[in-house]
């Protein structure tokens, strides 16, 4: 059920859309794919769903290579562009159905039904694609990307045009879904990614430049691990700086400090235990992270 990509390349012209990447995406998490516009993301989209092959490198889903097994491939995944094409002129319900029949899929009404419910698209039901509104189109695009129950979702932009309302439906609805399936999920939503995804690879200019978790990149994106503390009365710095992994220590105000270690060092345990060997008592402890759009910032620029 894993999506498994190994130096892959895409060149066109002159141009490398994507320089010799490689990540994986494994069943029962979401995977957050970012990068700024024209970064690669599309170009490996594309790649793992066999609208285009590859220049270079190896990438398979499910075990089946995509340019051996495209086929297979396409039976394993459901896929939502960004620029979802529907049949504007067909009513929701027969698009479906039109969907589920290339999928040769037993029981269509009984699944369209389901999926029409999963997504939220019940009142929506009998109407003509073209005269939803935008949220709701990209809510019969989901639809189709699940009909045939694949074990891999790729969703390139699934939360365009939804309102907030839609937005929290759709995201606790790939969030449930990533329990079970292997989810890539693309986004510009800062927000988005820190709700939904389990981890993230980050793509700049074609070439990768992060594949961690969120919490492990907003820690250590400086380079530096930070953590504010409050003491109940004054400490010198000097003192502090003798606890063993600290950098530097800064004095904010009053009683409260920043201090600061190696990014990989977590020293929360040894101030506390600074606390209790001083006889001070610590009145606040935390371990400051950068938000995702600063992370994000700071990859790509």
């Amino acid at each position: 059920m894993s999506v498994v990509v190994e130096n892959l390349t895409k060149i066109y012209g002159e141009q490398k859309a994507v320089n010799n990447i490689s990540f994986e995406a494994k069943p029962g998490q979401v995977l957050g794919f970012l990068g700024p516009n024209g970064a690669g993301k599309t170009t490996t989209m594309k790649v793992l769903t066999c609208y285009i092959p590859q220049s270079s490198g190896q990438a398979t889903v499910c075990g089946y290579d995509v340019q051996e097994a495209p086929m297979e491939v396409r039976q394993n995944i459901g896929y939502l562009p960004e620029h979802n094409p529907l049949y504007l002129d067909m009513y929701v319900r027969e698009y479906l159905r039109f969907i589920a029949g290339l999928h040769k899929i037993s029981k269509p009404n009984q699944r369209i039904s389901e999926m029409i419910e999963m997504t939220g698209l019940e009142r929506e039901q009998r109407k003509p694609i073209g005269a939803l509104s935008k949220g709701y189109r990209q809510r019969v695009g989901l639809a189709q990307a699940l009909l045939h129950d694949p074990q891999v979702l790729i969703l390139d932009e699934p939360t365009a045009g939804l309102d907030p309302n839609q937005l929290a439906d759709i995201r606790a609805l790939i969030k449930q879904l990533g329990e079970e399936k292997t989810v890539i999920f693309s986004t510009h939503i800062m927000q988005e990614v820190k709700a939904i995804c389990d981890r993230v690879v980050i793509i700049n200019r074609g070439n990768l430049v992060a594949d961690d978790t969120i919490d492990h990149l907003q820690s250590v994106t400086t380079g530096e691990s930070v953590i504010t503390v409050e003491f109940q009365s004054k400490i010198p710095q000097q003192q502090l700086k003798k606890i063993n992994g600290v950098k530097e220590v800064r004095h904010l105000n009053g009683y409260r400090y920043q201090i600061l270690a190696d990014a990989e060092k977590d020293l929360r345990a040894s101030v506390f235990d600074f606390a209790v060997d001083q006889k001070v008592k610590l009145l606040e402890m935390r371990k400051e992270v950068f938000e995702m759009d600063e992370v994000f910032q700071r990859l790509t620029k």
